[in-house]
């Protein structure tokens, strides 16, 4: 007699390397996924943020795990996170970062066999607004998606399509919800918009406001802000710029609080563009056809969609509501945190058969 059963086991030990945009939620999720599955963890968190994962340490360690289970590696990514994911001891990687950074570990890790990698890497997303929306809920949505946590979050809205016949009263409106956010320190609690991480991120924002009045038009803002209450910080203001269609801008991620406005003819060149980048993360679309909504859904190269989402209108993933899949260069496995495919990752499979005397 023959008798079968198929276990899903733990790779061992998981790399463990998070970014600095959500230091404590994302460091958790992918932690605690690769711990819940059987696996040890190293982690080592954001250079900009090592505090916070210090916290996650003590926060696992009094919550009863074994010493060893969970160890935190702090230091910069070029040292410590290099060694940390070449180091073969480790079994798999998990990364949430860039693209050249994940690209890096993704092509140098496989060295002997080919061992699990996890990378979440970033969008460039894109907000589709047509002749049939409702800009007042296309304007807000686009706003809080583009200026939230400064575009510093892989899913925000960092280019915009709109129709050519309503461009001129979206981008209005866009400016002026723009125009109304509260800058400043962001542990104030009516501050929406606070500083960038760090100086090489205003650097970035010099250059590609420097590319887009070259290009194109600065719509809004454009400019570094000093005097109180911007002299603590790297703060600069929200921009926003009309530009041509083949503007390197609506295809370069930034990670800077600069969004990307150009004029479409309708939905077909929209869905075109949104799909010319070699990103795949989030994208989002205002309009009351139901046909153009389904077209969105079934052509564009996103694994996170929204329709009509007025509270950010490429952000704002719930756990266990919106797995968070990147597509294309965003991601390595198509299948994403919080999401009911995401735990499996972190293990492997084995077939066991054992022939047994018949009696």
């Amino acid at each position: 007699m023959e008798r079968n059963t198929d276990v899903l086991r733990p790779y061992g030990v998981f790399a463990c390397i998070a970014p600095f945009n959500f230091p404590l939620a994302l460091s958790t999720g992918m932690s605690a996924a690769a711990l819940v599955a059987g696996n040890a963890v190293v982690y080592k968190p954001a250079e900009e943020a090592p505090w916070t994962g210090l916290k996650l340490y003590e926060v696992y360690r009094d919550a009863g795990l074994p010493a060893g289970v969970f160890n935190y590696l702090p230091g910069s990514g070029e040292v410590a996170g290099e060694t940390l994911w070449r180091h073969s001891g480790v079994d798999g990687v998990v990364f949430t970062g860039s693209k050249a950074v994940g690209m890096h570990i993704f092509q140098g890790l496989s060295r002997d066999w080919i061992k699990p990698c996890l990378l979440e890497m970033g969008g460039k997303n894109a907000a589709i607004v047509l002749d049939s929306a409702d800009l007042d809920a296309a304007a807000e949505g686009v706003t809080r998606s583009a200026f939230g946590l400064q575009n510093q979050k892989c899913s925000a809205t960092s280019r915009v399509y709109v129709h050519q016949r309503v461009a001129q009263p979206f981008v209005e409106k866009l400016v002026e919800r723009t125009k109304a956010l509260k800058l400043g320190d962001p542990t104030e609690r009516d501050v929406v918009f606070g500083p960038v991480i760090n100086a090489a991120a205003v650097e970035r924002f010099r250059r590609a406001v420097a590319r887009a009045r070259r290009e194109g038009k600065i719509v809004l803002g454009g400019q570094q802000l000093g005097g109180e209450p911007f002299d603590h910080g790297h703060y600069v203001a929200p921009t926003i710029a009309e530009l041509p269609l083949s503007s390197s801008l609506f295809r370069e991620e930034l990670f800077v609080p600069i969004l990307a406005v150009g004029e479409v003819s309708g939905l077909e060149e929209a869905i075109v563009e949104v799909n010319k980048v070699e990103y795949g993360l989030t994208a989002g679309i205002f309009s009351k056809k139901a046909e153009e909504i389904e077209r969105f859904f079934d052509e564009v190269d996103a694994g996170v969609c929204y329709v009509n989402k007025r509270t950010g209108a490429t952000t704002g993933a719930w756990p266990g509501a919106q797995p968070f899949c990147g597509w294309k260069g965003s991601g390595s496995t198509g299948k994403g945190g919080c999401g009911p495919y995401y735990v499996v990752q972190f293990l492997r499979e084995q077939s066991r058969t054992v022939i047994e005397e018949s009696r």
